[in-house]
């Protein structure tokens, strides 16, 4: 692994910047992991009011975040309480022009977390099977004998009525009307 270059280059001024101090993640700009902007950090009350133009009120949980996305960008994370969807987020993108306290929505939507995505851990076959799961096959086996032991046999009748029409179509053509 080279040292050096994960050291910031010191050399030209004997500092280093805000930026080139703040540690950043694999993949993510140094600029979208700071502080949201304030004002559009407070609108909470927007982005719910925008996503409830979406869905219904009852549907949208409590708020859960407020990520910055950039300079003047922040998205509102709000817990989905819409059935079938649990785990699930709802979101609001917002934004200001420089210098105003207009609020814009962006975007809105519904996104997966981490938690509705993942399958349960996995269990092995024999912790799954309880005894009276076990039990209840076993149970379940006589019943089915019994009841296919009390149903007569049409197997027979059925073969004998599909002779019966095969022999009226079996005239000879000439003697047809």
């Amino acid at each position: 692994m080279n040292t050096e270059a994960e050291q910031p280059d010191t050399t030209a001024s004997g500092t280093v910047g805000a930026k080139a101090g703040a540690k950043s993640r694999t993949g993510v700009p140094v600029w979208r992991t700071g502080k949201p902007d304030a004002f559009l950090a407070a609108a909470v009350g927007e982005a719910r009011t925008a996503i409830e133009g979406i869905t219904a009120a009852s549907d949208i949980g409590a708020h859960l975040a407020a990520k910055s996305e950039g300079d003047r960008l922040v998205t509102h994370l709000f817990e989905s309480k819409m059935a079938g969807y649990d785990g699930w987020q709802w979101y609001a993108v917002l934004t200001r022009n420089s210098r105003s306290k207009v609020v814009t929505v962006s975007e809105l939507g519904l996104l997966p977390s981490e938690d509705s995505i993942l399958s349960p851990e996995w269990v092995p076959w024999a912790e799954r099977v309880r005894p009276e799961d076990a039990r209840a096959a076993e149970e379940e086996e006589p019943r089915a004998a019994v009841a296919s032991a009390s149903e007569p046999d049409t197997s027979q009748a059925d073969a004998s009525g599909s002779d019966d029409e095969d022999a009226e179509d079996d005239e000879p053509a000439g003697e047809a009307d």
